[in-house]
């Protein structure tokens, strides 16, 4: 039997069922996490073999006891994931001290998580790239925003998703950013104006997808991060032609294996510096699954179970899984202390048989997804851009 150790597996939510499916393909799976465990849902326990408490996963030497514990207990680990952005270095560490052969390692760190790193893969893959400047000093950065103009993005280099991203759309917002940016290494970028679409996928040991699929960011994430502002996505089933090359070309350059991923390109909606308007531009990949809610609202615009085929990846390298549906699934995000034009009963009865969940965000998740989330499937992306329309006004 072969053992899993999965970290956090208590959050998000959702990832649960990454464990309940692997369970069911008969690997034995062993969680670590911060929780008690008497407040983990009942379908976690169901879900694990064994759970270990640390009192905080920050803590490297309680975690490495955990995993040092399970090892004498049941055996040679063969995998460790926690498929959540922010334990990506501790996993790779966790690996290489414990032999661990799937999975990266630390060697392999810097280019999955140094944005400014990120770009020579995709330039690899034939993507174009947006021109940037690490973050040094005013002037060396006033130097960059003459030649590439305002607006400019910065953002950590080795961040999580838009967290601490900011626009620049002028040197008041430049001189703010100095007073207030964090003793980290921060990148700067041309700003690139277009809708942010995705190549989801799950790829297994030969490099093969056995899933394929995306989302399309509507509202802009960075700025309802960065603008406190509200939240809008949606998976697709049918990706463009061009996009899924792209994302295909972007998998192999990074040579990813036996892994979920979400690689995220901008579609330009005018002509810019960087392409034509319609062409794709790499932005940054994330060498997990997308975030939040989105594995399940994959299901519900695919009709499939892609909790069961990465386990299917992880225990068989291969799934007879199929998807029975070809639609859109609509995520659209109020954030807390605005007012809208419908209210969340009249959002149900509008569109109540394609309601699928609706609920807060998780409280870590809220930056960056706003704080109150409706869920609608659809067959179309026009019915999904309108769901969110009426959400938003």
């Amino acid at each position: 039997m072969k053992n899993f150790i999965y970290l956090s597996p208590n959050f998000p939510s959702n990832h649960w069922n990454f464990c309940d499916r692997l369970k069911r393909n008969g690997i034995n799976v062993l969680g670590i996490g911060d929780a008690p465990y008497d407040e983990l849902t009942d379908e976690l326990k169901n879900a694990l073999n064994e759970y270990y408490k640390v009192s905080t996963l920050e803590n490297y030497d309680e975690v490495y006891r955990a995993v040092a514990f399970f090892s004498f207990k049941y055996g040679r680990i063969d995998y460790l994931e926690s498929n959540n952005e922010y334990w990506l270095e501790r996993d790779a560490k966790l690996r290489e001290d414990f032999n661990i052969k799937t999975g990266f390692h630390p060697k392999d760190m810097a280019v999955v998580k140094y944005k400014s790193l990120m770009k020579k893969n995709y330039t690899k893959a034939g993507i174009p790239v947006a021109r940037y400047h690490i973050v040094d000093d005013y002037d060396n950065c006033l130097a960059f925003i003459r030649e590439v103009g305002f607006p400019v993005v910065v953002k950590p280099d080795n961040g999580v998703g838009a967290n601490d991203t900011y626009r620049i759309k002028n040197e008041e917002d430049l001189k703010h950013f100095f007073e207030i940016k964090p003793d980290v290494t921060y990148i700067m970028e041309e700003y690139i104006y277009g809708e942010i679409e995705t190549y989801d996928a799950i790829i297994n040991s030969k490099g093969k997808a056995l899933f394929e699929n995306g989302n399309v960011t509507v509202a802009n994430l960075m700025e309802a991060v960065s603008e406190n502002g509200n939240s809008c996505f949606y998976e697709r089933a049918k990706l463009p032609a061009d996009l899924l090359d792209a994302g295909r070309r972007t998998a192999k350059a990074f040579g990813v294996k036996s892994r979920m991923v979400h690689m995220e390109f901008f579609r330009l909606n005018c002509d810019q510096h960087i392409g034509k308007k319609g062409d794709i531009v790499a932005l940054e990949v994330n060498m997990r699954p997308s975030g939040g809610i989105s594995p399940t609202m994959k299901n519900w615009a695919n009709g499939t179970d892609v909790y069961e085929i990465w386990a299917d990846m992880i225990a068989f390298d291969k799934t007879d899984r199929k998807r029975t549906y070809e639609g859109v699934c609509c995520f659209a995000s109020r954030r807390d202390g605005r007012q809208f034009e419908l209210t969340a009963e009249q959002v149900r009865k509008k569109y109540g048989p394609h309601m699928k969940h609706e609920g807060r965000v998780e409280e870590a998740l809220s930056g960056a997804m706003a704080n109150y989330m409706f869920v609608a499937a659809f067959d179309t992306e026009e019915e999904a851009r309108n769901f969110a329309a009426d959400v938003l006004k």
